[in-house]
């Protein structure tokens, strides 16, 4: 088992899924992690998923937590076990679409935009709710299982703070009305910041891969 793994996994509590990016990482190096009883992992790029799926073992749980084109929803909906990036309506009625067509309930995190930078994606808080209102009606083969947010990159950890309390703050709101489980939020850079904000999820890669 990796030492920087277990370096990582020892500074997330329990209570918190750990989701292990492994983009741009080879396959060696995901088995040794998913031999120390790793299932968890995350990708950015479908293609670069499909990849490693195959070569991988079957009982891995993907999930995409990249921005996703709805052309390429296709090729994950048979397996994904969580998207991350639900960002609008057009990738909801997709995800939907192909859901159905595998008979499948896709489950999903709602990506809620809480940085200051126009490069990042997502709904407001307002149309999370108008969405989370019409969402079994609209879309019956899609499960909101939480939401997912990216504070500014930056420095100035105050900002990054204040970003993932809004959105703890507004995931606690609307948790039991909409049988929310999952609040994802923290990667490399601000991980500890957002478990103590409230995440329950991580997306952490590059403290475990980098040498």
């Amino acid at each position: 088992m990796s030492e920087r793994y277990l370096s990582v996994r020892n500074t997330v509590p329990q209570t918190v899924e750990l989701v292990v990016v492994s983009k741009n990482q080879s396959v060696e190096k995901i088995k040794t992690i998913y031999d120390g009883g790793h299932r968890s992992f995350g990708e950015n790029k479908v293609m670069e998923l499909l990849d490693k799926k195959h070569l991988l073992p079957p009982d891995i749980q993907w999930h995409l937590i990249g921005h996703l084109q709805t052309n390429k929803v296709k090729y994950i909906a048979p397996f994904v076990h969580l998207i991350h990036s639900l960002d609008s309506t057009k990738l909801a009625a997709e995800i939907d679409k192909q859901a159905n067509k595998h008979n499948r309930l896709i489950d999903c995190l709602l990506e809620v935009f809480i940085a200051s930078e126009e490069t990042k994606f997502g709904f407001s808080f307002e149309e999370t709710r108008d969405f989370l209102d019409n969402q079994k009606s609209k879309f019956p083969n899609i499960r909101i299982t939480g939401f997912m947010g990216m504070a500014t990159n930056t420095n100035d950890t105050q900002k990054v703070k204040r970003e993932f309390k809004a959105l703890a703050d507004f995931y606690h709101k609307n948790e039991k009305i909409y049988s929310l489980k999952y609040l994802s939020m923290g990667m490399t850079n601000d991980y500890h910041i957002a478990i103590e904000e409230g995440s329950n999820m991580v997306r952490i890669g590059s403290a475990i891969f980098n040498e």
